[in-house]
């Protein structure tokens, strides 16, 4: 009898194994799995901006590197009111340690809400004194915050982070794909099983961003800027600095700036603008150097080449003028842009037919965006210009009827500094995702002058730099390339322009002339002087002399040499 039960009692048990594992083996499995993996959505984090600091030549490969957007943690707490045992003595320990009082937390947690928020914006600190109270019931989420810790520093460069999580302006808006963090759900392994196996490590983190700024040249940059402000009175200002070689953007500064980390106090939005790029201006003189270009690539003028100034140039009904009527007589084009003679310009201009004249404005970039890799980037066709009137031509040859940005002007300074080349602006160096990193590559041109015609104007511009308005940019030992502007302003109707008295000054330059590795335009809006050479003129020699400095650029001659 024991024999028949053992045996029965056997059967039973291997068909209840039987059942559990083979016939019921896939729902019981299933069940396990549940009970030693988790799965919750998560977002990534949003990828970081850095730009160098101390490094050499705009090398952004130096570990020396500074934090210009980061997430910082924001810790909430909130509490389940249906586990709370003694609410009274939780609202009373809980209001010693947060900006709340007893009374405001109990009326929280007798609210009809089963789940309240108590406190937002608790830094990490703060919500480990609160974690060591060990109050049953309370719960901590982590919202991290945009946080820009160089405040005002590159602002309009940056852009900002928006209350949607939406990034605005700047990197933040063009990059904001890239930046954004990945939302996914993610496989947590528990228990003894969490030994044997590594749980899912994919990163759902946004890239990290590293710009080709040089940190120090845009501090520099700025505070030149800021102290235009208080001795020239701009209202508004840009500095640029380039690699002209590579396109590659140094430093791009402006004035007024503002704190992204306040951006939602800022009451005139114009100031999210970066100027660089997103307003266009009548560049004036700093335009001559490339009618002079186009004259000289096209066998029409040589430097040499001399007319008879008499202060004027009548052109159709309409009479062109000289910077305060000033007459030179005879003079070669080389003293026109010394001395900045609107009538060499149209002198230039008119050896050319329109339509040759209109392709060398289309091959200097100026009716197209230079593709700047920032959001809002605007410019203009100058379909005006296009028509042919004569005497829109012969004002566009001095920087006057023509519109673009600051940018677009510095760029096509660059092909005169490197040979002819057209670059594509770029400020943004590298890309890092996990431990793949994406390099910006430089997008050249072939050449649209000729070698000849780039040595040519170098030497024109080496001339303005050495002689022109009292050599005021001249550094001893350095030869410099560079033009000064001063352009009025046009009214916002577009039917003439502002008194004479309101202009944009505004100086580009590039150094050493003969190898050139930096290129600086600086623009000021409503200077309280007359012209840019008190002006642009000397924020460029001070600026150029701190990277000569920064980059130990060594002289291009012995100045016992020159003083002999």
């Amino acid at each position: 009898m024991i024999l028949v039960i053992f045996f029965v009692l056997g059967a039973a048990i291997i068909s209840r194994l039987f059942e559990l594992q083979v016939l019921e083996r896939k729902m019981y499995q299933a069940q396990a799995v549940g009970q030693h993996t988790g799965f919750y959505n998560i977002k990534g984090d949003r990828g970081q901006i850095f730009c160098q600091a101390n490094g050499i030549k705009g090398n952004t490969n130096s570990e020396d590197k500074k934090s210009l957007a980061i997430n910082r943690d924001n810790w909430t707490i909130s509490a389940n009111t249906n586990i709370i045992e003694d609410k009274i003595s939780f609202a009373k320990i809980l209001s010693k340690n947060i900006n709340q009082t007893e009374d405001q937390i109990l009326a929280l947690l007798e609210g009809d809400s089963s789940y309240v928020t108590i406190e937002k914006n608790l830094s990490t600190d703060h919500l480990e004194k609160i974690k060591s109270l060990n109050l049953k019931g309370l719960s901590w989420q982590n919202n991290p915050l945009r946080f820009y810790p160089q405040a005002d520093f590159a602002s309009q460069v940056l852009g900002f982070l928006g209350g949607e999580g939406i990034g605005q302006y700047g990197v933040e808006g063009f990059y904001d794909d890239i930046l954004q963090g990945k939302t996914g759900i993610v496989k947590e392994i528990k228990g003894l099983n969490s030994i044997l196996q590594k749980n899912n490590q994919i990163s759902l983190d946004g890239s990290d961003i590293y710009l080709t700024i040089d940190y120090n040249i845009q501090l520099q940059a700025e505070s030149l800027l800021k102290k235009a402000k208080n001795n020239l009175d701009i209202t508004a200002g840009q500095i640029i600095v380039l690699d002209p070689n590579l396109g590659k953007v140094l430093a791009l500064a402006n004035y007024p700036t503002y704190d992204p980390n306040q951006y939602s106090k800022v009451k005139d939005l114009e100031i999210f603008q970066n100027g660089a790029i997103q307003k266009l201006f009548e560049p004036g003189s700093i335009m001559k150097p490339f009618t002079m270009a186009a004259a000289i690539n096209e066998g029409k003028i040589t430097p040499e080449t001399t007319y008879i100034d008499t202060g004027s140039v009548k052109v159709g009904p309409e009479t062109i003028n000289n910077f305060a009527k000033e007459k030179y007589g005879e003079i070669s084009m080389t003293e026109a842009l010394k001395n900045s003679v609107n009538t060499g310009a149209v002198f230039a201009q008119q050896k050319m037919e329109h339509k040759v004249f209109w392709d060398y404005i289309e091959k200097f970039g100026f009716t197209q965006k230079t593709g700047i890799d920032l959001q809002g980037e605007v410019f203009s066709r100058n379909e005006s210009l296009k028509k042919g009137w004569d005497v829109e031509y012969a004002t566009a040859s001095f920087g006057q009827g023509i519109e673009i940005t600051p940018i677009q002007i510095a760029r096509a300074y660059c092909a005169l500094a490197n040979g002819g080349k057209m670059v594509k602006p770029y400020i943004v160096e590298k890309i890092i995702n996990d431990s793949d990193s994406i390099y910006t590559k430089p997008d050249i041109s072939d050449p649209i002058i000729s070698q000849q015609t780039v040595s040519q104007i170098n030497k024109m511009l080496i001339n303005v730099v050495d002689e022109g308005f009292g050599g005021v940019a001249k550094i001893p030992g350095y030869y410099l390339a560079g033009k000064t502007g001063t352009a009025q302003i046009p009214l916002t109707n577009g039917r003439g322009y502002e008194p004479e008295s309101q202009t944009i000054q505004s100086f580009v330059g590039y150094g050493p002339a003969l190898n050139p590795q930096f290129l600086i335009l600086v623009k000021l809006d409503r200077p309280k002087v007359p012209k840019s050479s008190l002006s642009a003129v000397p924020i460029f020699k001070e600026l150029a002399q701190y990277i000569i400095n920064y980059f130990k650029i060594p002289p291009d001659y012995d100045l016992k040499i020159e003083n002999k």
